[in-house]
């Protein structure tokens, strides 16, 4: 005797149960609501074995899915390898108005790239931002990696199509994640904390003349504590092995001229970082990643030649 459901009776029975008016409620709560209206589409064992062979036993109404976003790792081993980009405000001087603030920075040089300032967020902007800088500093198809943050601008279809268009790739951090892009924060971090940073701007012009000063310093005179108290310029630009031995001469004088003030060791100076990282992994992933990068460097290099 033939005891099973019939595969048109299955099917009836698992439109019920996942319709509108039965999604939220139990098996045992739709068998005793059938019943009290005269419908007897099956036990509830069947209910439940159903719903269990369509992987619904759990939830059966359409959810919100919450997509799983990666943590981004970076590895910049020299100029022009890896950027961030992100957007600040900056008061204006009317109250709950302001200017906005587009920063490109290096992280392997700390070198600010292209800068501009708006007065709102547009992806238009971005994207002519981005390609200038790309243009201004040569950028080859491969070479590059743009990190950003998950704003309207970052995420845009107009970026990243230029961003395909150049041979570029984009990450992006993880949603309310800052430590995701930390170059760009310490650097609107050092900038805002300048003594001679106003509280407000009185017009957009005033703030592109003071950023566009400070802009200005902070590539060529600040001293960075990240990249061997060496200006971003002048990693930026290939001259740190140059200043750091024109420096360590000046140490060597020093120590020659009166030894006896040097207690441990003679003076030295900091070597430069041969890796940045954006969330660096694990020791060992992290050694075979600077090792495999430091390859392809050198071969490019041989490649160039003539």
């Amino acid at each position: 005797m033939q005891r099973a459901l019939t595969e048109e009776e299955r099917e009836t029975l698992l439109s019920v149960l996942n319709s509108e008016r039965f999604a939220d409620q139990s098996p045992r709560e739709i068998y005793a609501t059938l019943l009290s209206e005269g419908v007897y589409h099956g036990s509830v064992s069947t209910m439940y074995r159903l719903l269990q062979r369509n992987q619904q036993v759990k939830e059966r109404r359409n959810q919100l899915r919450h997509p799983t976003y990666t943590k981004p790792e970076l590895l910049a081993t020299a100029p022009n390898q890896v950027w961030s980009w992100d957007i600040t405000k900056l008061k204006a001087a009317s109250k709950w108005t302001y200017y906005y603030l587009y920063v490109i920075i290096d992280i392997f040089s700390r070198y600010i790239v292209g800068w501009r300032i708006a007065p709102g967020e547009s992806a238009e902007l971005a994207q002519e931002l981005i390609l200038n800088a790309c243009l201004t500093q040569n950028v080859l198809p491969g070479q590059l990696g743009i990190h950003a943050d998950r704003g309207s601008a970052m995420t845009s279809k107009v970026v990243e199509q230029l961003l395909v268009d150049l041979g570029v790739t984009k990450t992006h951090s993880r949603p309310h994640i800052s430590n995701d892009n930390p170059y760009s924060e310490a650097q609107f971090k050092t900038l805002k904390y300048r003594p001679e940073f106003p509280e407000r701007f009185g017009s957009q012009p005033d703030a592109v003349s003071f950023i566009g000063e400070l802009m200005d310093w902070y590539n060529t005179e600040h001293n960075h504590s990240g990249i061997a108290m060496l200006t971003p310029e002048t990693v930026h630009t290939g001259r740190a092995p140059q200043e750091i031995a024109r420096r360590e001469a000046v140490l060597r004088e020093a120590y020659a001229a009166h030894p006896e003030r040097f207690v441990r060791h003679p003076p030295r100076h900091p070597p430069l970082p041969e890796v940045a990282w954006i969330n660096p992994p694990d020791k060992e992933r992290a050694t075979a990643a600077e090792t495999n990068q430091t390859t392809v460097d050198i071969s490019t290099d041989l490649s160039q030649l003539p």
